[in-house]
């Protein structure tokens, strides 16, 4: 016995030895991501042949009464599949015809740990046909592997028993239940891992447009038509024959992507890491170009692969009557009037091929219909969008019932899918504006932008028709009201769909898009009036968003810039509609409450100027007498204060920029200085969860700095500073931060803050010590992607009285302290401060003077001013 265990261990040793010298040669040699499902199936089947030359050489097998209790071995998932990647895992299943018998596990041992002693990933079960019949029917996970189930080697009667009973006894009695089940699971899932069709760190896998959206389809269409192979979704009908060849070009490609990453980091890994992407991306032929990254072509080709999975998954289910919210129950009682289109099966559809070219612009018409009726185009119904697209002729672009119909598409209302992500899909939306195939799956890599150009500008017309529906659904009710107010929401809609069309050209994509936009709306037909407003707007997209983040909007200079440059009411209201709608449209790290707050202000502003006249209040020296009043007349409750003593102390600035409420509680604050290094108070703001932190001290160098480092420590992040300094040398600086990370203990948190700042004013803590022994942690887990060099930037154009310091870097633990004290130490006072972002870049903004109070115009100390602020920041790219 011991003799012939050993014989048969030797036989295990000596057929994984051979499997590891195929497994390697396999993977050894680069192949053409076409090549892949080839490589796959190799990979399969080298596998299958350790296990057939174990079975055959077994000495378990024989005394396991082989003819009464027959076996088979069975591959499931992807092995079953013969999809099996480098290091994906090998699931087996040893079925047995009646009860598994002890000797099982010495099989096991003798077949599988010789796998595992080559860190291959092994899962397996032992059970007899009814063991799995019964578990397939609790457990729907359960039958999915066995859908996908493949027999290796055994008695193949006992395989296909298995194979025959659970269609007769499962998926034949309970089909409609399954798919529901299937399909709720499959919305789970893209709930947990996202939409793998945009994200910069897809998950290849789990992920929306992912190899489960494939299987998925797999599985209901094993259900529905009892689909044996992967080809059998073309010879049933299922897709077309060019559907299918580009959903094996999607697999291939992304199988190719999945190997490679499984290459590079020894294991299974289906999460497209970003320090994974270049090392693929070049393995996969891609290589730099100006304008665009390798990684940049690599993602958008796998963006758009998986988009097209994404897509032939949910066609397919919309054919079963199912959209994203479950069964759809859209109404048939109402019926195309367009003749040349019909409803089938709640699906739009052509009359005939013959009628498309009869009539080439029913390629339009059916996507208003869709719109109007909220009834997406059937499968065939797209199909024939994409065959007949080469019709759209410049004649076509040029006509005006063409672009009346188009109008009609933008202007109606958003329904729960999103036509002009169908007209995008079907090559449509590229046919009449050619243009856009230069933004087609054209990826920002970077942490800001969340989607591709392409769906970005669909998002952002989506986005701005959301502001036409209720104020329940839209996000903002100023925008709600501005919206509706609108005469001309097209030429709106029209811009939001062009705005960032001149991305990926030289120079600013602003300036680009502005004069593509004009060429596109020219040959539309549009007049020189309304090809002049959407060039301007698009030119000017990023002014308000720039202007009320980077600049200090309190400044009635700033506003009366603005103002002259829009010159219009209208022309203002549309660029802040298009502005918030652009900015939701990119993702939560452009658009957030403070975000919106800095905006709606700064807007208000301008229009109040437009509307009312440059300085249409009295003069400086006129408002600060009447402020002086409405001080005095309520600083009467303060017992004890000179109020108008006070008063006179402070800066004019400080006066015609602060609320009556709020100069009377720095006056109540500053009585309680009283010897004291500082006092402080916290006011919470719950609309905006932000905190205004009001620090009162006796003035001295680098106050601003220390200020600064302190939050740090205490992991406050600073959004906006007003630093004011008094006639009587006090320092009353206003900070917008952030709340703390654990609100649960806020309070004392905030007594931390105040302790801290007393004993490094009064010398009993060392700031730079402390700061020292806190690691410089940039804050984006994203950080890998970063590219942009730092970069300073002193501007003495945007304001009369102060020199503006534009800081580029990327975000890290106490880089505001940093710059800070280097400005500091250049003897440079601080008046404003905003922190604001640009890309995936920080923006800190200061606006300063010299100690005599005058903007800094010396060539030689601008250059210092670079080189000290510079010195202070990390070199981002060599991290």
């Amino acid at each position: 016995m011991k003799i012939l265990k050993q014989t048969s261990e030797s036989y295990s040793a000596r057929y994984s030895e051979m499997l590891t010298r195929q497994r390697t040669e396999l993977f050894r040699s680069p192949v053409f991501f076409d090549e892949t499902p080839g490589l796959l199936k190799q990979h399969a089947l080298s596998i299958d042949n350790y296990f057939q030359r174990c079975f055959e050489s077994s000495h378990i097998g024989p005394r396991m009464d082989f003819i009464r209790n027959p076996y088979a071995i069975v591959a499931l998932g992807g092995y079953g599949r013969s999809e099996q990647c480098v290091h994906s895992d090998v699931d087996l299943l040893f079925l047995f015809q009646k009860n598994v018998p002890s000797a099982a596990d010495e099989l096991i041992r003798e077949i599988v740990y010789p796998l595992w002693d080559l860190k291959m990933e092994v899962g397996y079960a032992t059970r007899s046909v009814d063991d799995c019949i019964f578990m397939a029917r609790e457990d729907y996970e359960v039958l999915t592997s066995i859908l996908d189930a493949r027999f290796i080697c055994g008695v193949s009667s006992v395989f296909t028993r298995l194979k025959d009973q659970v269609e007769r006894k499962i998926v034949k009695r309970n089909a409609k239940k399954i798919i529901d089940w299937l399909i709720k699971r499959n919305v789970e899932r893209h709930e947990d891992f996202g939409d793998s069709t945009f994200l910069l760190q897809p998950n290849l896998k789990e992920g929306k447009g992912g190899l489960r959206d494939y299987h998925t389809l797999r599985w209901v269409a094993a259900i529905k038509y009892d689909l044996q192979q992967i080809r059998d979704l073309e010879y049933q009908g299922i897709l077309s024959q060019l559907e299918y060849n580009e959903l094996m070009t999607a697999l291939s490609f992304i199988w190719d992507v999945r190997n490679k990453l499984h290459l590079l980091t020894n294991r299974k890994c289906d999460q497209l890491y970003f320090e994974y992407q270049r090392p693929v991306a070049e393995s996969m032929g891609f290589s730099d170009e100006k304008g665009e990254s390798a990684v940049e072509k690599f993602l958008g080709m796998l963006h758009s692969h998986m988009a097209f999975i994404k897509n032939q998954l949910q066609l397919f289910l919309y054919e079963f009557g199912y959209g994203k919210k479950g069964k759809w129950r859209q109404s048939a009682q109402k019926i195309s009037e367009t003749r040349g289109i019909h409803l089938y099966k709640e699906r739009l559809n052509f009359d005939s091929p013959e009628t498309i070219v009869n009539d080439p612009e029913l390629l339009i018409k059916i996507f208003e219909v869709s719109a109007r009726l909220k009834i997406p185009l059937s499968r065939e119904a797209e199909r024939l969008v994409r065959e007949f697209n080469y019709l759209v002729d410049d004649r076509f672009r040029m006509s005006l019932s063409v672009r009346n119909v188009f109008e009609k598409i933008l202007i109606l209302p958003a329904p729960t899918f999103n036509v002009l992500e169908q007209m995008l899909n079907t090559g449509f939306l590229v046919s009449l504006i050619p243009e856009y195939k230069n933004v087609i799956n054209r990826i920002q890599y970077d942490a800001y932008h969340l989607y591709p150009v392409d769906r970005h500008l669909l998002r952002t017309v989506y986005t701005l028709k959301l502001f036409g529906e209720s104020e329940n659904e839209a996000p903002d009710s100023l925008c709600v009201k501005l919206y509706r107010g609108l005469k001309r929401k097209k030429i709106l809609l029209l811009t939001a769909l062009l705005h960032d069309i001149g991305k990926g050209h030289d120079g600013s994509h602003s300036r680009a898009g502005a004069q593509i936009s004009a060429a596109v709306l020219r040959r539309m037909g549009y007049g020189s009036r309304d090809i002049d407003l959407v060039s301007f707007l698009i030119e000017n997209h990023l002014l308000l968003i720039k202007i009320a983040t980077r600049r200090d909007i309190n400044d009635e200079e700033t506003a009366i810039a603005c103002a002259r440059q829009i010159r219009d009411g209208n022309r203002l209201r549309m660029l802040y509609l298009l502005t918030v709608a652009d900015s939701i449209a990119t993702g939560p790290k452009a658009w957030n409450s403070w975000t919106a707050s800095l905006l709606r202000d700064f807007f208000l502003k301008v229009l109040g100027i437009l509307e009312k006249g440059e300085l249409a209040t009295t003069s400086v020296v006129n408002r600060i007498a009447k402020k002086r009043k409405e001080v005095l007349a309520a600083g009467r409750s303060l017992d004890g204060a000179d109020v108008g003593t006070i008063f006179d102390q402070m800066s004019p600035r400080y006066i015609m920029y602060t609320d009556v409420q709020d100069i009377i509680s720095h006056i109540r604050l500053y009585n309680q200085l009283s010897g004291k290094p500082l006092v402080m108070d916290v006011a919470r703001d719950s609309e905006l969860n932000s905190r205004t932190v009001t620090t009162c001290a006796k003035d001295r160098p680098g106050l601003f700095s220390k200020i600064a480092g302190v939050f740090t420590l205490n992991n406050i992040n600073i959004l906006d500073v007003h630093a004011n300094t008094w006639k009587n040398g006090i320092a009353l600086d206003i900070f917008k931060v952030n709340p703390p990370p654990e609100q649960l203990f806020e309070d004392e948190r905030w007594q931390r803050v105040e302790k801290n700042l007393q004993d490094v004013l009064s010398g009993e803590m060392d700031l730079a010590e402390e700061m020292a022994k806190k690691p410089l942690i940039k804050k984006r887990e994203e950080s890998f992607v970063a590219t942009r060099p730092n970069r300073v930037v002193v501007n003495n154009d945007g304001s009369s009285f102060y020199t503006i310091i534009e800081v580029f870097s990327y975000d890290f633990k106490g880089l505001l302290y940093s710059v800070t004290d280097a400005i500091s130490r250049l003897g440079l006072n601080i008046t404003v401060s905003k922190i604001a972002t640009k890309v995936d870049q920080v923006v800190d903004v200061f606006y300063v003077r010299d100690e005599s109070e005058e903007k800094i115009t010396d060539p030689a100390a601008v250059a210092r001013i670079k080189k000290e602020i510079l010195a202070v920041l990390p070199d981002n790219r060599k991290t």
